[in-house]
């Protein structure tokens, strides 16, 4: 199979319908064996339960052709545990790690001529996702469920090149205490909208949110964990019980501690403490890192020396490094690279 005749290097961060997708259903207690299609529309009851009470979640991974041209994707298996972890706390039937694996697998590869080639700077992201498919009306678990697969070609996150953001410390909070704020849920991202569009209309690139119980430590910005460098070099990242736990973040502390020597460290971060760090960073899927060059703090200003220019040394180090494992450029830990062909 030819790929696809696009214009890799000017596609966007943007959905392009592909031309499989992969789909199977929960009904009577059990999942069904599941399979590709070509229809991109779901078609569901006007009383789904989804429409009704928002009983979802979903992943974000990417498939990527490296160097040598085998198309692999990235540490999918704790993806396929990170949903599972969702689906119970949102009382959902977890969609099985090994199924979930092989669903990736099938609809990879059916659509492998749309994974962008080597080089490009673009890659196919991938986003698994389930939904309470089954009426209800009263406020309760549905007892029937969507487990879906669909990619898209998506360009660089930043095209020609990342600068460094500037983020406002929100007056909003992300998650309750005690709340979901630890689960890929689709209504967490919902919360998180009128604060990013807030935040935009005020100049601002995008939000920190605080701990909603003290409002004294820092979370995360609804769309991806912090990462912070101290001026000895130490690597540091917000540990919360209502932040999603990373596996970029996951993957760039071992990368930090393994691959470059560095002390890496998870603990409770705290807003005052942001004057004393060197460097800091927005960690996640689509990007992998975002420089960030200055925090506003309703008027205070916060820069970290790395400045507005560009990533700092060692974030860029960071990025380099875990790109390259990615890219097959440099060699993975074992476990970290699943080959689909």
């Amino acid at each position: 199979m030819a790929k696809k005749d696009l214009d890799w290097g000017n596609i966007g961060f943007a959905y392009h319908v592909t031309d499989k997708r992969y789909v199977a259903n929960y009904k009577d207690g059990k999942w069904d064996e599941g399979g590709l299609t070509s229809d991109p529309n779901v078609v569901i009851n006007e009383c789904a339960g989804i429409l009704q009470y928002c009983q979802e979640c979903f992943e974000g991974l990417k498939a990527y052709t490296t160097e040598d041209g085998s198309i692999v994707t990235f540490r999918p298996d704790l993806n396929a545990e990170r949903m599972m972890d969702s689906a119970s706390r949102l009382e959902m039937p977890a969609f099985p790690k090994e199924r979930f694996l092989e669903a990736l697998d099938e609809v990879v590869k059916a659509n492998a001529d749309w994974v962008p080639p080597y080089g490009s700077g673009a890659t196919l992201y991938v986003r698994p996702y389930m939904f309470a498919s089954g009426p209800v009306i009263g406020v309760k678990p549905s007892n029937e469920y969507q487990f879906r697969i669909l990619v898209t070609p998506v360009g660089p996150y930043f095209k020609g090149g990342a600068k460094p953001l500037t983020l406002c410390v929100s007056d909003f909070d992300r998650a309750a205490p005690c709340g979901t704020g630890h689960v890929k849920a689709g209504l967490n991202y919902a919360m998180s909208l009128h604060a990013n569009v807030t935040a935009h209309a005020n100049g601002f690139d995008e939000n920190m949110f605080l701990d909603p119980a003290t409002r004294t430590y820092v979370e995360e910005t609804g769309g991806a964990n912090f990462l912070f460098v101290t001026k000895d070099g130490e690597v540091v990242t917000p540990k919360s019980n209502s932040i999603l736990p990373s596996i970029t973040r996951r993957s760039l502390l071992y990368v930090a501690e393994h691959y470059l020597g560095l002390k890496a460290t998870e603990r409770p971060v705290k807003l005052e403490e942001l004057k004393d760090f060197a460097e800091c960073g927005l960690c996640g899927t689509a990007a992998v890192i975002s420089p960030v060059g200055k925090i506003v703090n309703h008027g205070e200003e916060i820069c970290f020396p790395s400045g507005m220019e560009k990533m700092g040394p060692v974030t860029q180090k960071l990025y380099d490094t875990l790109t390259g494992i990615q890219m097959g450029r440099i060699e993975a830990p074992e476990g970290w690279i699943r080959k689909i062909q």
